[in-house]
């Protein structure tokens, strides 16, 4: 299932942050299978890492510091002042770059439970970027930020289980990462032209993904030897409330606030 065919975009070369793929609850069968077989093969062939096993979870791999490091070197992340991240394993690399650049970090708190739903980590203040990238490091270095004091961001990092060169995505399947875009955009801390990125191990591109209307499309995909630029992607321009369960709602302090 990885793609080998020639991209068609421009190319120059343990935390939950993901809701459900079905207002129901229920996942959508074709991407659990694209997951399934992703984590499958990462595992197979000796790709994936620490934490194991890969399954159910955004998965580390073989490269992430090289992929992290190629991001570094885009136009993208240059001109971004503050950078919203993910709490994964494979981006760690990439969030303790970012506060070696200078830049400041929002990153979710895990499953949005919190009235202030997102930390910031502020290299200014922060004396030990190593320690206050890691899972644990973030809740104990981040400064709560409250909706009405969300920054506006530069530049998003997610990741993915598997993506494809056109720019769609797919995460561990709880929805969190699409959720959390669509607050910030409720909030006018991103549009249309936000750059969204991921970082991810070659295994993990795969032909097609059936986007749902939902799903934040990639603006940038880079692996350890390439960087992809998708020509056209589609986002959501907030909260979509009809197909937020009640349950979802009274769970996320934030939801019940923003609720029209």
């Amino acid at each position: 299932m990885p793609s080998d065919t020639t991209d068609s975009a421009a190319d120059d070369g343990d935390e939950p942050s993901e809701l459900p793929d079905a207002v129901d609850g229920e996942r959508a069968p074709a991407k659990d299978a694209i997951r399934e077989y992703v984590w499958d093969d990462l595992e197979a062939e000796g790709v994936a890492r620490f934490p194991f096993p890969p399954h159910g979870r955004i998965p580390n791999v073989a490269g992430a510091s090289e992929a992290a490091a190629r991001l570094a070197d885009q136009p993208e992340w240059r001109d971004a002042a503050t950078i919203k991240a993910n709490p994964d394993a494979p981006q760690l690399p990439v969030r303790r770059q970012a506060l070696r650049d200078g830049k400041r970090l929002l990153v979710a708190v895990p499953r949005l439970r919190s009235d202030a739903p997102f930390l910031e980590l502020d290299p200014a203040v922060i004396d030990d970027y190593d320690a206050a990238t890691t899972v644990s490091g973030i809740s104990g270095y981040g400064t709560p930020v409250t909706i009405d004091s969300l920054p506006e961001i530069d530049l998003i990092v997610s990741g993915s289980v598997a993506v494809t060169t056109a720019g769609d995505r797919i995460g561990k399947g709880e929805g969190y990462s699409d959720l959390e875009y669509a607050i910030l955009a409720e909030h006018d801390c991103v549009d249309a032209d936000t750059p969204v990125a991921t970082t991810v191990h070659e295994r993990q591109l795969v032909d097609a993904i059936d986007a749902a209307p939902h799903d934040v499309g990639l603006s940038l995909l880079v692996t350890p030897d390439r960087t992809v630029r998708p020509e056209t992607v589609s986002r959501p321009d907030g909260l979509d409330w009809d197909r937020l369960p009640a349950n979802r709602i009274e769970e996320i302090p934030v939801l019940s606030q923003l609720q029209p």
